[in-house]
């Protein structure tokens, strides 16, 4: 599974040119971190994707995960996740 998150102190945004390719309506806070299209952006434009405040990425975690949670420290993402019982983290 692929996500998007923001890897640096500030919070997840997106630049003025995403929020166009994307199509989103303000405020676009709300938009799934698996959203395919989001993920080939930053993956494709990632020096375009985020807003000044911003460094997204793509994480990947094993598909076979049980279990899985956002945690979020000002603004600096990472997602725990377990596979076979045990803890692991972005």
């Amino acid at each position: 599974m692929k996500f998007v998150l923001n890897n640096c102190y500030g919070g997840f945004g997106l630049s003025d040119w995403a929020i166009l390719r994307l199509n989103l309506q303000f405020p676009y806070n709300n938009i799934k971190r698996d959203n395919l299209k989001l993920i080939e952006l930053v993956e494709k434009f990632p020096d375009r994707v985020s807003n000044e405040r911003a460094e997204l990425k793509v994480v990947e975690i094993p598909n076979n995960c049980t279990d899985y949670e956002f945690i979020d420290y000002n603004g600096l993402e990472s997602i725990i996740y377990v596979v076979d019982g045990k803890i692991y983290h972005t």
